[in-house]
């Protein structure tokens, strides 16, 4: 019970982030991979290669 009440308590609670914040954040996150999508394919790429040729040696 004091579970149940503790969820209803934070439900009603309106401090926090609102909508319009979050959906800021995601458009900037966004904007972000879209500026830097090369880079960030380069070096995920090369995380890729050096697993892939550090596992073989095992």
């Amino acid at each position: 019970m004091k579970c149940l009440k503790g969820m209803k308590e934070f439900m009603k609670e309106e401090d926090g982030m609102g909508t319009v914040e979050i959906i800021l954040i995601i458009v900037v996150l966004v904007g972000l991979v879209i500026i830097f999508k090369n880079q960030i394919t380069q070096v995920v790429n090369n995380l890729f290669q050096k697993i892939t040729s550090q596992t073989g040696g095992i």
